[in-house]
C-alpha cells in the first residue's frame, strides 16, 4: 500500500511476545518498530555504497516522539512508512508512520531527531558532504 510523501515501506507481523496483558502491543515496541523500518530504509536507500562516509557516520537520537493513535494487536500486519523530513547542519529528522497493512489505518506517528556526532570529542559535528547529498536525494 502506498502512502503519499513516503518513498519507502516495509512490513512485518506483531508477535506474541510484543503484546501485554491487554493483548495490545507494548508502548515501547512502537519505537522498536520505527527502528526496524529505519534500518530497512537505509538498506533500501543503499547508503552503504557511500563507503566509509556512511559506515563511519555516528548518529545519536536526541529526541523521540511517538503519537499513539490506536493499538496494534497480536498478528496484525504492520506497514512501516519512512521518510527523511529535515536535514540540518549536523542533524536529521526522520518521520515514521506505523499503519495497519491491511486496512491502511494509521496507528502511530514517530518522529526521531538524530545528531551526527564525533565519538572522540562527544559533540555534534557537521554531516559529511557525501552523506548530506545522499540524504537530500532521498528526502521526501
Amino acid at each position: 500500500m502506498a502512502r503519499p510523501g513516503f518513498p519507502f515501506s516495509t512490513r512485518f507481523r506483531v508477535r506474541y511476545s510484543e503484546i501485554d496483558g491487554q493483548k495490545i502491543v507494548f508502548n515501547s515496541r512502537y519505537l522498536e518498530y520505527a527502528d526496524v523500518g529505519i534500518t530497512e530504509f537505509w538498506r533500501w536507500a543503499d547508503l552503504a555504497a557511500l563507503g566509509p562516509a556512511w559506515a563511519e557516520a555516528e548518529f545519536n537520537v536526541v529526541r523521540a516522539q511517538v503519537e499513539y493513535k490506536r493499538p496494534f494487536r497480536f498478528d496484525d500486519l504492520v506497514e512501516v512508512f519512512v521518510r527523511v523530513d529535515r536535514i540540518g547542519t549536523s542533524s536529521m529528522t526522520v518521520r515514521v508512520d506505523l499503519c495497519h497493512a491491511e486496512t491502511g489505518e494509521l496507528h502511530a506517528e514517530v518522529e526521531l531527531v538524530s545528531v551526527h556526532v564525533d565519538l572522540v570529542e562527544r559533540r555534534a559535528t557537521p554531516l559529511p558532504d557525501e552523506v548530506r547529498a545522499a540524504l537530500l536525494a532521498i528526502r521526501a
